[in-house]
């Protein structure tokens, strides 16, 4: 797939404390391991479904 150069950042509003351990998996795959700690990812499909599986822990901040 061709890099698009879309980009989305995420923001942690949930603890990962009492969490699946896929939950918690999830985070760190996206490279959140602190409350409010932001990172701006590309836009792909897979992102997009890793956000879609946690949308009580993260969100997209609009900038």
């Amino acid at each position: 797939m061709a890099k698009s150069g879309k980009t989305i950042t995420v923001e942690q509003v949930g603890s990962r404390i009492r969490q699946k351990k896929q939950q918690h998996a999830t985070l760190t795959g996206l490279g959140l391991t602190k409350m409010h700690q932001r990172r701006t990812l590309e836009d792909t499909p897979s992102v997009r479904g890793m956000i879609n599986s946690i949308p009580h822990l993260v969100r997209i901040v609009e900038e």
